[in-house]
């Protein structure tokens, strides 16, 4: 049985438990080094969700200016449905709300009917499409936003 689960700033020592996560969950995965990039990049910010000894799930975003942009949000499909997506996403809001950020976007496919509610059950709102923004199949990206106030 695993205890509660810890949210927390990812470190370089995440990022093995990561790269299964994102592996799992992404057609076109980062690599290590995109992932080293990021913790190196003093805009970046992200936050792994450990549960017992390993990573299940992370996310991330960029802070430009007082706008913040979310990356990656992922969690291990074998701890998918019990609501750690939704810890996280608010972890990340928590943070982006103590940085001074006051809104937040992202890209999500327009067949991942799964994260779009999840978005939408936190107040993100559609607010576009990139055409052919994914380059696995050429799939839109929905535009979403977040007003934090």
């Amino acid at each position: 049985m695993y205890s509660e689960p810890i949210i927390r700033p990812m470190t370089s020592r995440d990022l093995d438990d990561v790269l299964v996560v994102e592996h799992l969950s992404f057609t076109l995965p980062w690599s290590k080094r995109m992932f080293e990039d990021e913790l190196s990049n003093p805009q970046a910010h992200y936050l792994v969700l450990e549960l017992g000894e390993h990573v299940i799930g992370y996310g991330g975003f960029w802070k430009i200016l007082d706008e913040g942009h979310i990356t990656n949000i992922a969690v291990h499909r074998d701890f998918r449905g019990k609501s750690y997506g939704k810890k996280l996403l608010k972890a990340l809001l928590e943070h982006a709300r103590n940085l001074g950020i006051h809104a937040l976007t992202l890209e999500v496919r327009v067949s991942n009917a799964a994260a779009i509610a999840l978005y939408e059950g936190f107040g993100f709102e559609k607010a576009g499409v990139r055409k052919r923004y994914y380059a696995d199949n050429q799939e839109d990206a929905l535009i979403m936003w977040l007003q934090l106030h």
